[in-house]
């Protein structure tokens, strides 16, 4: 059973897609620091490798379940300090911009399961964003996707520190510099 006591050492960098949140993470995991990888990403690959419907453009209930049966595993088997690509509250968010209900069992998830109270959000950004096979959203989604993640984060109880545009190192000491230049020594994919 996960408790619903916060995690503050688990910290969530959410936004938009095509904003640098992987990067930034893939960043944190070369400096030695716990990472997991975003949920969304890796059900489209698995779901595309076994021809499953379980995919944005197809199923989008079953893409959101799929992501938090991900997310909660991540959750439950992370330790110690831990960088999160997107936390539980970006399904509700997912959700809400695609105009779906909300589901149960994601609200209560978002409850339990509590990450540290500051979440690191990257806001749109043009000059970086691409879209690719698994991002078929453009730049305008893109930035209501971010509008989405501020709202559920700030719904949910959590504050948002804005990433600022600038370099991968420059966000990466921005980020330790916010929670103190703590380092990390172990990963998670």
């Amino acid at each position: 059973m996960i408790s619903p006591t916060p995690e503050p050492r688990f910290h969530v960098i959410t936004g938009g897609p095509g904003s640098g949140k992987s990067t930034l993470i893939d960043a944190l995991r070369a400096a030695g620091h716990a990472v997991v990888a975003e949920a969304g990403r890796a059900v489209i690959r698995e779901q595309g490798a076994a021809g499953g419907d379980a995919l944005p453009w197809m199923d989008r209930v079953a893409f959101a379940r799929a992501m938090l049966a991900r997310d909660l595993a991540a959750f439950r088997d992370a330790e110690g300090e831990t960088f999160f690509d997107r936390g539980i509250p970006d399904i509700q968010g997912y959700l809400h911009l695609i105009g779906e209900a909300p589901l149960a069992e994601v609200d209560a998830a978002v409850r339990t399961c509590r990450y540290a109270g500051t979440i690191f959000i990257a806001p749109p950004w043009r000059e970086i964003f691409v879209q690719d096979a698994e991002r078929r959203q453009d730049f305008a989604e893109a930035c209501r996707t971010c509008d989405a993640m501020r709202i559920v984060y700030a719904r949910a109880g959590y504050d948002l520190i804005e990433l600022p545009l600038a370099s991968v190192e420059a966000r990466l000491a921005f980020v330790l510099d916010c929670l103190g230049g703590r380092q990390g020594t172990q990963s998670l994919s």
